[in-house]
């Protein structure tokens, strides 16, 4: 599943190729997609005539501003945007096409079908489902220290599934949360309010710079994840511990290990991880 930066690369690329255009029509291929309104037709008629003026990232979420709505798209284990012209045919992976006034579409593709999309009349986004319980973004003046420690000492559950629960802190996935748990020398099976003040502060400083590492490098390309104009991210070669079971860790040589905490596949080094 794409995390905060692939999903922020996603979103600078789709800034870069549907700012201005104008959607003629909306065609659903796959109505399950469309989680609000209730009846497709509704979010396909909305949607027409509307002119898309930016595209912003909640999380995981992509956020489509247009006139009148904001659509709250999650692309979750396959879901991609790609622009083609109108004239190219579309395969049996395509779900939704926008089709604009210029004679290109916006494509959404879902191999696994599980991507979600949600309209809302602008202004009411954040109030309700699925973003109104998410947590603050990891480079916002809102995620402090001393608001991740309040959160992480409030909790007796280990530390790897804490930092996944997107009501604490958002964009983190399975590999951000390996990659900064390793870098700020912490276990993943710790108990999040056992960890000292030391490890609190290296977790808060971790944590930011692994995701702006990442967003830098335009994400890291694991599974089938490519941006919306078929680039890979680069993070993949700068990984300590995420997909690399059985190698020597970076720092150490140690053979690293993977195990299942909290129901996700976790990697770590038994030597640099306490």
């Amino acid at each position: 599943m794409p995390e905060l930066p692939e999903v922020e690369t996603v979103r600078k690329t789709l800034v870069h190729l549907v700012s201005g255009k104008t959607i003629q029509r909306v065609t659903v291929l796959w109505p399950k997609i469309v989680k609000r309104p209730d009846e497709p037709k509704q979010f396909q008629d909305a949607l027409s005539g509307q002119t898309i003026h930016d595209v912003k990232r909640r999380g995981k979420f992509l956020k489509i501003i247009v006139d009148d709505y904001v659509l709250v798209s999650h692309l979750r284990m396959e879901g991609r945007y790609g622009l083609y012209q109108a004239s190219e045919e579309y395969d049996k992976h395509t779900h939704v096409i926008f089709s604009f006034t210029d004679g290109t579409e916006l494509r959404y593709r879902d191999v696994r079908k599980f991507g979600t999309m949600h309209l809302f009349k602008k202004g009411m986004e954040e109030s309700e489902l699925p973003l109104s319980q998410l947590g603050p973004e990891p480079f916002s003046d809102q995620f402090t220290l001393a608001y991740l420690k309040t959160k992480l000492k409030s909790t007796s559950r280990k530390i790897k599934p804490v930092l996944l629960d997107q009501t604490i802190v958002v964009g983190l996935g399975n590999i951000y949360v390996d990659e900064a748990l390793f870098r700020s020398g912490i276990h993943p099976e710790r108990t999040a309010c056992e960890l000292s003040d030391e490890e609190y502060e290296a977790l808060h400083k971790e944590i930011i710079l692994t995701l702006q590492e990442a967003v830098a490098q335009g994400g890291s390309t694991v599974r089938s994840y490519v941006n919306t104009q078929g680039d890979i991210g680069m993070f993949q070669l700068h990984l300590f511990v995420y997909g690399r079971t059985n190698e020597p860790c970076k720092k150490c040589g140690t053979v690293l290990t993977k195990s299942v905490v909290g129901g996700r596949g976790t990697h770590f080094c038994e030597k640099c991880q306490v």
